[in-house]
């Protein structure tokens, strides 16, 4: 299995980014994907949820997001793109995609190598 995430950048406060991110591999049953990010000086295992989207289309956003980022996946192709609108400098991190598959007796999560995002002030 592999994500491969694209998008990231350095950009203005204000500016727009968009991350896409292709899953490749063998999987059950793709359920939930999304975006985490891990914050600067925060370690990996302190990613914060930015915003997730079920099979279904269901979709969770943080507060902070709500409203200026927009998630959206393609269940065909096993991709995921998050929309990123009047970025902020609190938007500034590493941008990890995560795709949860549902197997049979148990779910398996996988995670992306992470894309940078720096919004300057």
């Amino acid at each position: 299995v592999q994500l491969r995430e694209s998008g990231g950048g350095l950009v203005q406060t204000g500016d727009s980014l968009t991350l896409s991110c292709a899953a490749s591999g063998s999987f059950f049953d793709i359920n939930a994907m999304g975006w985490y990010r891990q914050a600067p000086g925060d370690e990996r295992d302190e990613r914060d949820m930015v915003a997730v989207i079920t099979k279904g289309g269901r979709i969770v956003y943080s507060d902070s997001v709500k409203g200026r980022f927009t998630i959206s996946r393609d269940n065909a192709k096993n991709t995921v793109d998050l929309q990123m609108d009047s970025l902020k400098p609190e938007d500034t991190g590493i941008y990890y995609c995560n795709v949860r598959d549902t197997g049979e007796r148990r779910e398996y999560s996988y995670w992306g190598q992470g894309t940078q995002v720096t919004v300057s002030s």
